[in-house]
């Protein structure tokens, strides 16, 4: 298979600033090490992490961080901390990630840091329980699809969910990703969804130059 041009050669890294993403009433900013506490809450969690992985403990999860917080593309594919604007207090996390087919990790040696990941890239998040319901996700997931089209080359960005997680799907389905069809990812079938550049900028009003 040929690899798009953008794929196949080195990309100048994102200046820091420009990796921290705001919404009406949160920041997202590129996951550290200092992130360890958020973390631990997030996957210690049954509730949380019900429909994502297994539960870790605080020293699996301590110890698998350093390469959570590496970035590829320069920066552009990553993991980010959702922050409250008015607080600070840290709410989630949220990706674009390479999406796996059949492992139920993420491939992170994928994740060199001046090229795209040779695989499909999907925008996701994790939130504390306590902001469950408020919109949330529907905010973080639009800023994310945002920062794909208008400040990386992705042509495309995918989602997957559990298949029994109808909340995640609405919340999908409401950032504008369709549904696709049942597929493999995470070594099992999911449901699926994806957005393209062009149907993006078709419903924000840019063109393709």
């Amino acid at each position: 298979m040929t690899l798009p041009s953008w794929r196949d050669r080195p990309v100048p890294p994102v200046s820091p600033e420009d990796l921290v993403l705001r919404t009406a009433r949160l920041e997202l900013r590129p996951l550290t090490l200092a992130d360890e506490d958020l973390a631990v809450t997030l996957f210690t969690n049954p509730e949380v992490v019900k429909y994502v992985c297994d539960v870790y403990s605080p020293g699996e999860i301590r110890n698998h961080l350093p390469i959570e917080v590496r970035g590829a593309a320069g920066g552009r594919i990553g993991i980010w901390t959702a922050a409250l604007l008015d607080t600070g207090a840290k709410i989630g996390t949220c990706i674009l990630l390479p999406l796996p087919i059949e492992t139920d990790d993420t491939d992170w040696s994928l994740m060199i840091g001046d090229r795209y990941p040779d695989a499909e890239i999907e925008v996701g998040y994790m939130l504390l329980p306590a902001y469950w319901g408020h919109g949330f996700a529907t905010e973080i997931c639009t800023r994310l699809l945002q920062f794909a089209f208008e400040q990386t080359a992705l042509d495309e960005v995918k989602a997957v969910t559990d298949l029994s997680n109808l909340a995640s799907q609405r919340v999908l389905q409401k950032c504008g990703l369709s549904a696709e069809w049942a597929r493999r990812a995470y070594a099992e079938d999911c449901a699926g969804f994806g957005i393209t550049r062009q149907t993006w900028g078709s419903s924000h009003g840019h063109r393709d130059s």
